[in-house]
């Protein structure tokens, strides 16, 4: 953590040897009617003690004002070396420098994703956007766990308390296109959920929760996503056992199996505008891209699977899309 404290005694000290080479500056035009250059030449000598000799021969009263200067200039210098030489060995010049350069990082990140907690949920998570190429910025209390994180965007990391507004903001949440709030206890999760709504209506948020009671809560405190890991980690192995392949299969095309395989949605707000208000077969997908339509989902939120080729692409619906990587890039480039 950067310590202000130790901040202001370093900019302290420097402001008072500034002050104390303008008094050498003034004393000396003052008393010997030096030339500014002249008098900021024989402050200089003086409070460096260099042992150069004099500009010009000083009166006694101007050789008591130089000794005052020497005396003065050697305690403030001390203490200015001093609390610089701390901060250096401790470390806090390099975190300011550390984190002037995260700010401004993060500062021109847009449609990011924040992940509050780095624990088993949030790191996993953090993969499989590192895999898609997401980019995310994670918010850890923690500092052990910061130091042994391991990620594309390391330089992305926030040590600080999620459930703070500042830390929220620091991450980004104003430009941000989704969080992620992984932290163990739901009170926790709750708090972040209700900041991050307030801060940005149109954030889609992904909670974590681990008791049943939590879910109602979760999703009245405006989250659009609820997961309970432990619930939906039992369900998925007794599917395994019932339906190994067919659950393998989801797996792999809906982010499990990396790269090659993407199951992705298609809004209307994301097409261009001579493909808005068109019907499936209109829009040629599988002809122009090789994507395969497997579902829609309707403005009042129903989903269809397998769609008629006559369905309208209105406001408000999405298009869900299963092809190769190469087969959705192409996709994009044609509709958006």
């Amino acid at each position: 953590m950067l310590d202000y404290n130790r901040f202001k005694k370093i900019y302290f000290g420097i402001g008072l040897i500034v002050l104390t080479i303008f008094v050498g500056i003034g004393g000396y035009m003052i008393i010997e009617h030096y030339r500014f250059f002249d008098a900021f030449y024989m402050t200089i000598i003086t409070v460096g003690t260099v042992g150069f000799g004099e500009v010009h021969p000083l009166s006694d009263a101007g050789r008591l004002f130089t000794a005052f200067l020497i005396i003065a200039s050697f305690g403030t210098f001390a203490n200015a070396i001093f609390v610089v030489s701390r901060a250096f060995s401790d470390g806090e010049i390099n975190n300011y420098f550390k984190n002037l350069r995260l700010n401004s990082a993060i500062e021109k990140l847009e449609n990011h994703v924040i992940i509050c907690g780095y624990g088993r949920n949030g790191k996993e998570a953090a993969h499989v956007l590192k895999n898609h190429n997401q980019r995310f910025v994670v918010i850890e209390e923690k500092q052990p766990v910061i130091d042994n994180m391991h990620t594309r965007y390391k330089e992305l990391i926030l040590a600080g308390d999620a459930t703070h507004d500042e830390m929220l903001l620091r991450a980004g949440i104003l430009k941000a296109k989704a969080l992620i709030t992984t932290l163990p206890l739901d009170a926790d999760n709750v708090f972040i959920v209700l900041s991050a709504r307030a801060l940005n209506p149109k954030l889609t948020i992904i909670s974590r929760a681990s008791n049943d009671n939590s879910d109602k809560k979760l999703k009245t405190a405006g989250a659009n996503n609820v997961i309970m890991p432990d619930k939906i980690g039992g369900a998925h192995m007794a599917s395994l056992v019932l339906k190994p392949d067919v659950i393998e299969f989801v797996d792999y095309i809906t982010g499990q199996g990396g790269d090659n395989i993407k199951l992705e949605e298609i809004t209307f707000d994301n097409l261009s505008e001579v493909y808005k208000n068109k019907t499936i077969r209109e829009l040629e997908i599988r002809n122009k891209s090789g994507a395969n339509i497997v579902g829609f989902k309707t403005a009042q939120g129903e989903y269809v699977i397998n769609p008629s080729p006559d369905t309208l692409m209105i406001h408000d619906a999405k298009l869900f899309v299963l092809g190769t990587s190469d087969q959705i890039h192409k996709l994009k480039e044609l509709f958006e």
